[in-house]
């Protein structure tokens, strides 16, 4: 009799089970389930990712805005990428060789197509590089790629590179998330890719609600078997630290970075991992070298001198900071020691010295611009105000939005700018990119024919004790030119679900989601 009333209640329980999937299917067109989080069903698999910024646009050659990197690298692809060893590796190239010092042929992986649904060739790529050099199209990497003479396609699934010179670094900036392939009929369709993404990449672009999240799917015609595992990620727009502390803790979202304090309040929270690793970010002060008083070094190296660098490691980043040159000290030994440089070491007397020297023995006032939305960005500016006080500079602080703040960084719009910048994953970014005359990010108006001969020299040079030797003696001739000064690297904090599986940041791609399935 029990075994009969045990059966008659699970045949009832599959009955109700049946009429109530039957309502929901009825209501919802069969299709979509209203549940908490954005387009989840049970069989679905959502990855929510709280992002600390909107996006500042979607074109990967055009937009270097971490807010935009995390989501087009997603959906867009390169030739080559890195592997968890910072080794590189093909990606949309299955392999390659290099004929001769300034020739490199690339053979592409067939079959590949792009979401739109059209198969990539060789032909994409020649496109994609021609319009990354194109002076119109003001690609923030354009640098990076200065040697390229000629791009050519020998054959649907062959390119072959020919530089005007060897170079280094070319490889390595081939793995660049903004070096990837685009369609050339979607540019000529759209004319801005800042709001349309097709791509190759394991997710396609669904929706972007400004201000609110951004939705990717997968890409059911992926070429990687049994990738990605996910089938949506959303990326929730959520500026303040608060929100995505709040958001974690009760599931809102699966993931997000945190500061240092925040991550610490995380410790013990049920349900929750705390990931960290030593960032390639540091923190800068850059002046726009054209303005006075800031276009006398003197001054610039007084204010450096004011500079308690320790103080925003401790006050700032809660001590989970290191200090920092150009080159992060997570670079290992490409990076120098700066603790041992002269401007390194807070010397007052010697600031107001060099301000007096430069005619300023009163010091000057001066308006110090950074991002509203990033506190330690604040916090930084900050600090600096009360330390650069003690040698009679008076500094308002000016805080703006991120687009503003994009803005205002990509046209040298302010006198002062607070902000963060990455080394990458070669030390020519640090030194060329940012601060060579015709460097692509070099928005600081500096510009110095000694320091440009010797980056170049360091591009040029495939001996990498050489290299070394060259980069170290650049650091030191940028610090003491100081168009930025350089302050800490911070350690990055990454909060997962404890349903998340798959997950691991690493300092060259904290954000590697393909392999990332939920529990």
């Amino acid at each position: 009799m029990f075994i009969n009333r045990k059966k008659w209640l699970l045949c009832l329980f599959l009955f109700i089970s049946l009429i109530v999937a039957g309502c929901s299917s009825d209501e919802t067109g069969g299709e979509e389930n209203t549940g908490e989080v954005k387009g989840e069903t049970a069989e679905e698999q959502v990855l929510n990712i709280a992002n600390d910024q909107e996006p500042a646009g979607l074109d990967p050659h055009k937009t270097p805005a971490h807010s935009s990197i995390r989501v087009y690298s997603q959906i867009y692809e390169g030739l080559l990428t890195f592997d968890e060893n910072m080794e590189v590796k093909g990606q949309l190239a299955t392999d390659w060789e290099q004929p001769d010092d300034t020739s490199y042929v690339f053979h592409l992986v067939e079959g590949v197509k792009f979401h739109n649904g059209r198969e990539m060739n060789a032909e994409d790529v020649v496109y994609s590089f021609e319009r990354i050099l194109d002076e119109e199209t003001a690609s923030h990497i354009a640098s990076y790629f200065s040697n390229i003479e000629k791009v050519e396609a020998e054959d649907e699934y062959t390119v072959k590179f020919t530089l005007s010179e060897p170079d280094a670094t070319f490889l390595s900036y081939l793995t660049n998330a903004s070096a990837v392939v685009i369609p050339k009929e979607v540019v000529e369709e759209n004319e801005d890719l800042q709001q349309t993404a097709v791509g190759t990449g394991p997710f396609k672009l669904e929706e972007w609600v400004p201000d609110n999240h951004v939705t990717l799917v997968k890409n059911e015609d992926y070429y990687m078997e049994n990738q990605p595992k996910l089938d949506q990620v959303v990326y929730s727009t959520m500026k303040e630290e608060s929100s995505r502390l709040s958001a974690i803790r009760t599931g809102e979202v699966d993931l997000t970075t945190l500061s240092a304090k925040s991550a610490s309040l995380l410790q013990d929270q049920d349900g929750v991992n705390i990931m960290d690793y030593q960032s390639l970010e540091y923190s800068y002060v850059g002046f726009n070298v054209d303005k006075e008083p800031f276009n006398n070094e003197k001054v610039r190296q007084a204010l450096s001198l004011a500079t308690d660098r320790q103080s925003i490691a401790d006050i700032v980043w809660d001590g989970d900071a290191v200090i920092s040159g150009p080159v992060a000290p997570s670079m290992g030994d490409w990076a120098i020691d700066v603790t041992e440089e002269e401007l390194y070491q807070r010397d007052l007397e010697k600031a107001k010295e060099l301000l007096a020297d430069a005619g300023y023995p009163d010091g000057f006032k001066t308006v110090i611009t950074t991002a509203s939305t990033y506190p330690d960005m604040v916090d930084t500016a900050q600090l600096l105000q009360q330390q650069w006080k003690e040698i009679g500079v008076e500094a308002e602080i000016n805080q703006i939005e991120w687009g503003e703040y994009i803005d205002t960084w990509s046209n040298t719009s302010a006198d002062i700018l607070v902000g963060r910048n990455g080394s990458g994953t070669d030390p020519d970014r640090s030194l060329n990119y940012f601060f060579n005359t015709e460097g692509s990010a070099n928005v600081w108006n500096f510009s110095n024919e000694e320091y440009d001969e010797l980056v170049e020299k360091g591009r040029q040079t495939l001996d990498k004790t050489e290299r070394q030797e060259i980069y170290t003696k650049a650091q030191e001739q940028i610090i003491n030119l100081s168009p930025n000064l350089f302050l800490v690297s911070p350690m990055n904090y990454v909060a997962v679900r404890d349903t998340v599986e798959g997950f691991t940041p690493y300092p060259h791609n904290g954000e590697e989601i393909v392999e990332v399935y939920k529990k």
